[in-house]
Order: structure tokens, then C-alpha cells, then sequence
């Protein structure tokens, strides 16, 4: 896949992220605190505006809940005890005998589970102890409207039982209650079935968002991979309306793609047949003209002209037809080091063993031979290395040559740019050496800079990804 057919590609896979940078671009801004707050995931994001409401209307039902729970139902638990001891007192003083006493503390017992006893000659210790908790700050507002009489409670008195001691004037009155008479357990159950609701809730929104974000993550890998120049042969649209709609254009821009490759291939395997012929019949007249300095230097031409069609056409070919398949990319730079030796080349390689990836080996082999006969027509010694940087494999070529300004270090990947501008054979050849590797590495998914090497000439870096 030629460089504008991976651009495409790429294009493709961040068109949908591009598209909502758009919108969110023309929206109001989100505050940047904010922002960092948020998942980076889509699946993270749905969760968030799924669950988020929920938890905020859970939040205001609750307060609700428990704002009229306190107000209302225990308010009213707490003033009926009160009343029920304000009645004990007032049977007490008007029927201050042992026997009315005692008939007093047996019918409230049995008739409002109140245990009611006297201890005479005791007091409350002063100051008060300060009232703790919502219960007991309810319940004594309750006690001082009602009673009227200084009290003390006691929460912690037994287990499920309150206690409340009231001043009299001739001893303590301690009334013990059951803790349902003051407190009311459907507090618990609320708790209860909102947590569960909401990690039922949760639940299913895991489930549902990871079916509708599984169509979403394989229509990415597709067209990464498209990009990589590998082929999807088993990617169908899948998912909601939306998705489908993505999926089903990456299909046409698919199909497109490779067509326009494929006539592309077609169209310049004539046109190489129709150049080689006119060609053939120059070199076979010149042959038989004779040895004559003007035949040679027609002949010289020509072999000129053949060589700069020869590198035209496979800078228009791309290498587009040659399939992808596992490569050791370890031996693949052996071999294009081992060539540019036979050429003359002083280098130096240092490679680890194993390196391996998908790649169009063919593809590949031309471009590092162009990147090594670029770095020996200028340099005297070059070092290639390559490493895994765990999301790619990184390939430097250095050399101590006189290098290219940084200013011009884009410029001469466009085709047929070349800093020697009288176009001497000599000194270049028809400037698509560098062009030819770009279009192949971003092929790949990869690219191609250049940068100062360490040896004070020119360092080229290839990645490919993984």
C-alpha cells in the first residue's frame, strides 16, 4: 500500500475521534479539572453518564428520604413516648400511693411495653450530659415540650432498649423502652434496596456497554490494521445503527482503496511494457551503429532513461500487490547489509535476534537498500541498528556524511526533489530513494524521519509498529 492509500487508511481509524474533537470544539468548553477527571475509555465515559444520574437521583431520595423520615416518623415515635411519660407523671402525683404506683407502672407495661420504676431520695447529676445523635437530640426536644421536667437519656443502656430518667420531687423515674418504640428499621431496608438497585444497575450497564463498545474496538482494529497495509478479510458491520453505518463506509473505503490499487498495478504493468519496447529498439540500433563517440553517448542516455523509468515505475507501483506475511526482520536487515557490502559500503550492523513481524518482505528489502545506497553515496561508515521498543521495532541508519539541513529534511522525501539540482547521476540518482522508503514504511503503519546522528552526519529512524 502506497503512502496516500495508508494516509487514507489512517484517516479512516481517527475519523470518528476527529469528528468528536470537532463537535466538542464547537460546543462549550469542558473546564480542563474536569476533563482530567473523566475516563479515557468510551466504555469508561458511557458508564459514567449512565450510572452518574442514577447515583445523584439516589442521592437526592435518600436526603429526601431521610429529611422527612426524621421529621415525620421518628419526630412522632419520640413525641408518643414522651406523652405516654408525661401521663405516667401526671397519674403519679395525683395518686401518689404505693398501691397507685404500682397500678400505674403494671398498666403502662402492659399497654405501651413502658418498664416504669421509682427510686426514691436519688437526683441527676448535674450538668447534664449533652445530648449525642439525631435519637437523642429528637427525643429530648420531645421530653423538654412534654415533660417539662430535667431528664437524661441513656442510649447505650441494653441491647434494643433506650432508658430515660426524669426528675421528680421525691426520687428518679427511670422509663425504659423497647428501641421500636424510637426507632423506626425501614432506615435499613431504604439502604439496603438502594445499594442493591444500584449495583444491579451497575451490573447491567457493564454488560449492555461492553456488547455496544465490542463493535466499536473491532471496527478500530480493522482499520488499524488497513492502515498497517494487512488485510481484514473477516470484518463484518456489526452493532447498533450508528456502528453499522461506520463499519459499512470503512467497507467501501476498503473496496475503494484496494480497486484504485489494483488498476493502478494494472495500468502500470502496461505502461511498462509500452516503455521497454521503444527502448529495446533504441538500444538494439545503437548497438549496430557502431563504436562512433556520438553512439556512445546516446547509449549512455538511454541507459540512463531505462534506469530512471526503472525507479519511476516502482515509486508508481508501490509494491502494492505483494502480500503481507510473517518476516524476521533480523535476517531481512542481514541480507540488505550484506548487499550494500558487496557494493563497496563500510557498515556496521547491530541487530538482537528474534525480531519478527508482520511486513511485505520484498517491499521492506528495497527500502532499506535505498536508505543504505543513499547513506554510501555520501558517507564513509554506517551503522544500522534496531531495537524493540515494545509498542514498535525502531531501525537508525547513521553515517558521518555531510548530512541535510534541517530545513530540507521534508523536502527531500517529495518525489523527484533532489539538493544537487543539475540532476548529475553522479552525485544522486533521479531522487525517489527516500520518497520509495517513506511510501513503504508508511505502508506499513510506520514512517520514516530524519535527524543529526551522533556521528555528525545524517541519522535516518524507521518505525514500524508492532
Amino acid at each position: 500500500m502506497s503512502a496516500p492509500d495508508a494516509t487514507a487508511a489512517r484517516r479512516a481509524s481517527q475519523g470518528a475521534s476527529g469528528a468528536a474533537s470537532g463537535a466538542a470544539a464547537n460546543g462549550p468548553a469542558m473546564p480542563p479539572g474536569l476533563k482530567r477527571m473523566l475516563p479515557r475509555t468510551l466504555f469508561g465515559r458511557s458508564l459514567v453518564i449512565i450510572v452518574t444520574p442514577v447515583i445523584l437521583a439516589q442521592a437526592v431520595a435518600t436526603w429526601i428520604f431521610y429529611e422527612r423520615h426524621w421529621d415525620t416518623m421518628t419526630n412522632r415515635l419520640a413525641t408518643a413516648v414522651s406523652g405516654e411519660i408525661a401521663m405516667i407523671i401526671d397519674q403519679l402525683e395525683r395518686d401518689p400511693t404505693p398501691q397507685g404506683r404500682e397500678k400505674t407502672f403494671l398498666s403502662a407495661a402492659r399497654s405501651s411495653d413502658l418498664i416504669v420504676t421509682l427510686e426514691p431520695g436519688k437526683t441527676l447529676p448535674e450538668p447534664r450530659r449533652p445530648l449525642r445523635g439525631m435519637l437523642e437530640r429528637t427525643l429530648g426536644e420531645a421530653m423538654d415540650e412534654r415533660v417539662h421536667r430535667p431528664f437524661a437519656i441513656d442510649t447505650r443502656y441494653a441491647h434494643e432498649w433506650y432508658e430515660i430518667r426524669v426528675q421528680l420531687p421525691d426520687g428518679v423515674l427511670s422509663v425504659t423502652s423497647p428501641e421500636r418504640r424510637l426507632f423506626s428499621p425501614t432506615s435499613y431496608i431504604f439502604i439496603l434496596w438502594m445499594v442493591g438497585s444500584a449495583m444491579v444497575l451497575f451490573a447491567v450497564a457493564i454488560v449492555f456497554m461492553r456488547n455496544q463498545i465490542r463493535p466499536i474496538r473491532r471496527l478500530a482494529i480493522a482499520a488499524d490494521s488497513f492502515g498497517k497495509g494487512r488485510d481484514v478479510p473477516n470484518f463484518k458491520a456489526e452493532g447498533a445503527m450508528e456502528v453499522r453505518q461506520a463499519a459499512a463506509a470503512f467497507l467501501k473505503m476498503r473496496e475503494r482503496i484496494q480497486r484504485q490499487i489494483t488498476q493502478r498495478t494494472e495500468m502500470l504493468a502496461g505502461v511498462s511494457h509500452d516503455l521497454r519496447t521503444p527502448l529495446t529498439r533504441m538500444k538494439l540500433a545503437l548497438d549496430m551503429m557502431g563504436d562512433a563517440p556520438e553512439v556512445e553517448e546516446l547509449q549512455a542516455d538511454v541507459a540512463e532513461m531505462e534506469t530512471m523509468i526503472e525507479g519511476y515505475l516502482s515509486f508508481a507501483r508501490g509494491e502494492g500487490a505483494e502480500a503481507v506475511q510473517p518476516t524476521d526482520l533480523t535476517r531481512l536487515l542481514n541480507e540488505a547489509v550484506n548487499g550494500a557490502r558487496r557494493e563497496g559500503a563500510d557498515v556496521e550492523l547491530s541487530v538482537p535476534e528474534g525480531l519478527a513481524l508482520p511486513l511485505r518482505p520484498n517491499a521492506m528489502r528495497r527500502c532499506l537498500a535505498n536508505l543504505l545506497a543513499n547513506a554510501r553515496r555520501h558517507a564513509r561508515h554506517i551503522r544500522v541498528a534496531a531495537r524493540h521498543t515494545g509498542s514498535a521495532i525502531e531501525i537508525t541508519v547513521d553515517d558521518d556524511g555531510p548530512g541535510i539541513p534541517a530545513k530540507a529534511r521534508e523536502d527531500v522525501f517529495k518525489p523527484f526533489f533532489r539538493l544537487d539540482s543539475s540532476r548529475n547521476p553522479a552525485t544522486g540518482g533521479a531522487g525517489l530513494g527516500l520518497t520509495i522508503a517513506r511510501d513503504v514504511v508508511r505502508g506499513h503503519g510506520g514512517d520514516v524521519t530524519l535527524a543529526d546522528s551522533p556521528r555528525n552526519g545524517l541519522r535516518v529512524l524507521i518505525r514500524l509498529p508492532v
